[in-house]
Parts: C-alpha cells; structure tokens; sequence
C-alpha cells in the first residue's frame, strides 16, 4: 500500500488485517478458470457478514428469470404489509462475491430504512457476459413490481441499490426499464462507487492504478470478463455515464475518495444535476473501494450505510 496520507486511518487498519488474512491463500487469478479465486473471495468476504441487525424474517427465495431458477436473499425487519422494498445488486467485478457476502450489507439497509431488502443472486461473469446479469436483474424488479403484493410489497415504493459492479446494475436496470417498461416508477437509485464507464485509462485511474485495493489491471480483467466486445462496452447499458439520464428516479451516489472509479462517479453526479434528475452524494474521504464490506470496522461505512437509510426513508416512505 503506498505511503499517503490521505489514508482514513481506521480504513488502512482494516486494509491491513484483511491483507494479513489474504497472505493464507492464493492470489486470485487473471485468467480462466475463477472457481479457486471464487472461493478464496467467499472465505475472506462472508466472515465480514457477521453479527449487524437482526430480521424480523430472512431466508432464500427463488424466481424463475429468463429460463433459470435465480436465488434472492429477502430480508424483512418487520412482518407488516405492505413495505417499501429496496433491490440491492452486490458488486464484485460482475465476477466474484454473492448474496452471502453483502448479507449484512443489506440487513443494514433493512433495519435502518425500515424496507424489505432482495439481493438477487444474477449470474456471474465470464461464463455469462452483457447484458446476461442485466436483464436478470431487470427481470427482478419487472417481478416485484407486477406482483409485488403476494410479497408484501407496495410497487408504487421500489428503489434499486448496489456497489462497485452492482451499482452499475442498478442504474442499467433503471435506465432499461425507463425504455421497456415506462408504467414501472422507481422510488430511487442508490449507488455506492459504481462502475459508470469503461475508459480505464483516465487521470484518476492512474492516480489509484496501484495499491488502493482496487487497480487498473483488475478493472481492465473485470471489463473483459464481462463485456469482451469494445463496441458493446461503450453503450449505455453497459457505460452508464454515456446515457441521456433525463427521467431517473432521485439518486444518492456514495464515493470512495481513493478510488479509481471516484472521477466517474463524481461525473455521473454532475451529469444527473444536469439531466434535471434529484441527486444527492458524498465523498467519503481516505475510504478505498469497497469500504462498505468495513462495517463494524471503519466508521466511514458505518456513517455512508446510516446516511443513505436516512435517504432511502425520504424517497420510499
């Protein structure tokens, strides 16, 4: 890790012992096949789940999406009907991590919003590539929002969530379902330092290209894993920052300040504020990407979680 100050000092302590407990296992591979690297991202990850709010209710769901049975984790903090709901998609380079390593993410986001909260399991990367995880995750929302009501939910009060990968998920899925399915109003948009364009060769990604967790090199495999072809990475759909983003629903953009994303995400902010589309965001300073999984450990995640159930409770009710 390089000698910066800017460091948040609780997020390089944690940086530290999650790198002590990495050096017990293989370095994750660049290359096919990703199932050791896979499991080493699990174990280190889901031990990071532990403890948080407890539900009212949680367990696994299945849908039936585009052909495939896909598992979503539900978590609901209290047995009353109907409530808002908030569709969370983990991050992970579209490659690594599952509904198990965001769990106490999105029981956080239950507790403090007061919403049920589905992490849908969506396919990952390389072996299912754009626009796969995309329109599994929109067919989702699509579900929850015709019928919602056997759920407990209210449709009129759904917002998408998610980090990293999963952030550019969520506004994707906003974004087709503003095209396919204009009768579907999204409540908000919550984003935590998404994955908003495919330019990996920026100013601010080669301040951050090493040592901040995540690099260029990891962002350029992570790119080609999930979208290999150059002229479908530049879309909308897979770069958001490219899109007309008139007609979202209000957004909350949380950013990590060391963070190879962080301009990209400081763009799309201004380009919503542009678009005429409510958005609110915060840069949390000396924090890395994915300083969410800190929970607990670094004060900054425990401050942009509470912030952003304070905003989920203004856009859902």
């Amino acid at each position: 890790m390089p000698d910066d100050p800017r460091w948040d000092p609780e997020m390089l302590a944690f940086q530290r012992m999650m790198e002590a407990r990495g050096a017990a296992f293989p370095p994750l591979p660049t290359a096919l096949p990703l199932g050791a690297g896979r499991e080493t991202t699990e174990a280190l990850n889901v031990p990071l789940s532990e403890g948080g709010p407890q539900m009212a209710a949680s367990g696994d769901r299945w849908l039936s999406v585009r052909g495939r049975r896909l598992l979503c984790r539900v978590h609901r903090p209290e047995l009353v009907s109907p409530q808002p709901l908030l569709v969370y998609i983990h991050g992970g380079g579209w490659v690594w991590s599952s509904v198990d390593t965001h769990d106490r993410l999105m029981r956080s986001y239950a507790a403090g919003a007061g919403c049920m909260v589905v992490g849908p399991d969506y396919a990952l990367s390389p072996e299912a590539r754009f626009p796969q995880a995309l329109e599994e995750c929109a067919e989702v929302v699509r579900q929850f929002a015709r019928g919602g009501t056997e759920w407990g939910i209210d449709p009129a009060r759904i917002a998408i969530g998610g980090d990293s990968a999963g952030g550019n998920l969520a506004v994707a899925v906003a974004l087709l379902l503003r095209e396919t399915d204009p009768d579907i109003k999204l409540a908000g948009l919550l984003v935590n330092y998404g994955v908003l364009d495919s330019v990996t060769d920026s100013a601010c990604y080669r301040e951050f290209a090493e040592g901040f967790t995540l690099t260029q090199a990891k962002m350029r495999f992570y790119w080609e894993c999930y979208c290999p072809d150059p002229a479908l990475r530049v879309t909308p759909f897979a770069a958001p920052l490219r899109a007309d983003l008139r007609g979202l629903p209000p957004v909350l953009v949380q950013i990590a300040e060391l963070d190879v994303l962080s301009a990209e995400n400081q763009a799309f902010v201004g380009k919503l504020e542009a678009a005429g589309v409510p958005v609110e965001h915060a840069v949390f300073a000396g924090a890395i990407h994915g300083f969410l999984r800190a929970l607990g450990h670094v004060p900054a995640a425990d401050r942009a979680v509470a912030e952003a159930c304070a905003w989920l409770r203004r856009v859902v009710g």
